[in-house]
């Protein structure tokens, strides 16, 4: 195998939505670091059944302003 052209590989913990967390290895952010999750297996609607809308940054308010007066009118 060729040196220097692969990442670091490391292990990192995981902290899920609940605050439960996990170790594992990764070539994301630096030994020993915490990425935590947005959206997890507990919370995702493929998994959960259960539908809701995030609204990171305004994303869906800004969609909406911008696009209220589209659509089918009835005259």
């Amino acid at each position: 195998m060729k040196k220097d052209t692969h990442p670091d590989y490391h292990e990192i913990t995981v902290q899920m939505t609940d605050g439960s967390t996990y170790n594992t290895r990764s070539t994301w952010g630096s030994a020993g670091d915490t990425i935590k999750l947005d959206i997890d297996p507990k919370t995702h609607p493929a998994w959960t059944g259960v539908h809701r809308l995030l609204d990171s940054g305004g994303q869906l308010a800004k969609f909406n302003k911008r696009f209220s007066g589209f659509g089918l009118k009835n005259e």
